[in-house]
C-alpha cells in the first residue's frame, strides 16, 4: 500500500489543489500534524475528515504497509524535511516498506516567496522591540548601506553576494511599508506596477518602439507629462539631491541637456573645488564617462595600493 504525501504552497490560497491532490486526498485516511494546517476547513467542506496527530514517521510508516495512508504535509519547508527524512529511514528500516508517493497540490508562484517576507516582517514588527520601534528615519541609515553593499557586489562581479545582499535592500523596503500609516506593500507594489505599465505603452498598448533609443524617448515624454499634470513643470523635479555629489551633478547636467538648456549654465557653477568638479563632471559626461563610477574605482585602486603597502611594511 502507499504512503502519499500531499504537500501545498503558502503562496497560493488554501483550497485550491490539484486534481491529483483532490484524488490522493480521497483515497484513503488524511493525516496531519498541526490542527492550524490551513487546508483543513476546505477539506471539510469537501467531505474529507482529516486527523491531527502527532508526528510519528515509525507509526507512519507502519500503517502504510496495511492501507493506503495520506499525509498532509507542513506548510513549511523546514518541519517537512526533517520529517520526510525520518520516513524515509523508517522505510528502509523494514523489510517491505510501503510505496512513498508525493502529489504536490499547489506550487509556489512567482514571487511568492515575498509573501513570506511580509509574514515574517508583520510578527517582527509585532514581537521584536528593536523592529517595533523603528521609523522611517531610524530607518535611512540601513538602507542606504544596503543599497551601497549592493553596488559593492556588483562591482565585484560577486553575483552569489548580489543575491543576499538584494534580500537584505528587498527587507528595507517590506519594513518602511511595514511601518507607514496610509499605504502598505500592495499599495506599493500596485504604484510601481501601475508606473511601468504606463511608462511602457510599446509593451501594453498600440505604441511601436523599434530601438532603446525610442524607449528612453517615449519614457521621457511620459514623465513630462506627469509632471505637467502634477503642476510640477521643472524637468529637475524628483532630482534626489541627497545622493552623493558626483552623480547628483551628472544628473543634474543630464536632465537639463534633455530639456535644452543652454551649455552657458554649466559653466563656472560655484566656486575653488567646487566649480572644478562640477567641470570635470560636466567634461566627463560629455565624454560619455560615469564621473562618479570613474572616482569610485580609482578610490579603490588607491584602497588597493595602501593595503599592499601595509602588507610590505608589515
Amino acid at each position: 500500500m502507499p504512503l502519499i504525501v500531499v504537500t501545498t504552497s503558502p503562496t497560493v490560497a488554501p483550497g485550491l489543489l490539484s486534481h491529483q491532490a483532490w484524488q490522493a486526498l480521497r483515497s484513503g485516511p488524511v493525516l496531519t500534524a498541526s490542527a492550524a494546517q490551513r487546508q483543513l476547513p476546505y477539506l471539510a467542506e469537501a467531505g474529507i475528515q482529516a486527523e491531527v496527530v502527532e508526528p510519528d514517521p515509525r507509526g507512519l510508516v507502519a500503517r502504510a504497509v496495511a492501507e493506503t495512508v495520506v499525509w498532509l504535509a507542513s506548510e513549511s519547508e523546514a518541519d517537512d524535511e526533517a520529517f520526510m527524512r525520518a520516513v524515509g529511514h523508517a522505510a528502509l528500516a523494514l523489510d517491505e516498506p510501503p510505496v512513498i508517493e508525493v502529489v504536490p497540490g499547489s506550487y509556489d508562484l512567482p514571487g511568492g516567496r515575498v509573501l513570506g517576507l511580509v509574514a515574517v516582517m508583520d510578527r517582527l514588527r509585532t514581537e521584536c522591540p528593536w523592529d517595533r520601534k523603528q521609523t522611517h528615519e531610524s530607518l535611512v541609515p540601513y538602507l542606504l548601506e544596503e543599497a551601497y553593499e549592493v553596488l559593492e557586489t556588483i562591482e565585484q562581479a560577486d553575483h552569489e553576494a548580489l543575491r543576499e545582499e538584494l534580500g537584505d535592500l528587498l527587507l528595507q523596503v517590506v519594513f518602511h511599508a511595514r511601518v507607514a500609516e496610509g499605504f502598505d506593500i500592495d499599495d506599493v507594489a500596485a504604484g510601481i506596477v501601475d508606473k511601468l505599465v504606463r511608462r511602457h505603452p510599446h509593451v501594453f498598448g498600440s505604441v511601436r518602439a523599434e530601438s532603446a533609443d525610442e524607449v528612453n524617448d517615449n519614457w521621457e515624454a511620459i514623465k513630462a507629462a506627469e509632471r505637467a499634470s502634477k503642476g510640477r513643470e521643472s524637468v529637475l523635479e524628483g532630482v534626489p539631491m541627497g545622493q552623493p555629489a558626483l552623480s547628483l551633478a551628472a544628473q543634474l547636467l543630464r536632465r537639463a541637456e534633455r530639456a535644452g538648456a543652454p551649455e552657458s549654465l554649466a559653466a563656472a557653477v560655484g566656486q575653488g573645488v567646487a566649480r572644478e568638479l562640477f567641470d570635470l563632471v560636466r567634461r566627463a559626461a560629455e565624454a560619455g564617462v560615469d564621473a562618479e563610477a570613474e572616482l569610485r574605482a580609482a578610490a579603490r585602486a588607491y584602497r588597493d595600493r595602501v593595503r599592499s603597502w601595509e602588507s610590505s611594511a608589515g
